[in-house]
């Protein structure tokens, strides 16, 4: 069995620049400009698209828009330190840091364009059935 594996999330967004700015604030890196409407972010094994439709002239009315319940989770290596970085960045913090009942420390925040990201304290990642920090 071929296990796939997922290398690039599409992020919809309305003002590329501010996205960008934001995003190249709270991961302290600039990413690249790969096209008038794409800008990439390596986050580690999957790239973060930050896409507007209308600056690389695509049509809006092929389905691209922002989905008010999907949210992007991220792994931090301190993350103390993302959530001091958020509202300087730009976003909007909607829950402190909490202990979730799987284990992982996490907590909820708005980006710019209201696209919902939410940060998981890498040492207590959860995937399932094993826990990573098990290991």
């Amino acid at each position: 069995m071929t296990t796939l594996r997922l290398f690039r999330v599409i992020l919809p967004v309305r003002d590329l620049d501010r996205t960008v700015q934001f995003y190249s604030k709270l991961f302290e890196t600039p990413g690249e400009r790969v096209s008038p409407g794409r800008h990439y972010f390596n986050c580690g094994s999957v790239i973060l698209a930050c896409y507007s439709p209308t600056a690389d002239g695509d049509e809006l009315s092929t389905g691209w828009r922002i989905h008010e319940n999907q949210y992007l989770y991220f792994a931090a290596p301190d993350l103390e330190a993302i959530y001091a970085r958020i509202e300087l960045a730009g976003g909007t913090l909607l829950t402190p840091i909490e202990h979730m009942p799987w284990g992982e420390r996490i907590f909820y925040a708005l980006d710019p364009e209201g696209s919902r990201i939410s940060f998981v304290d890498e040492r207590t990642l959860f995937m399932g059935t094993t826990r990573l920090d098990s290991q």
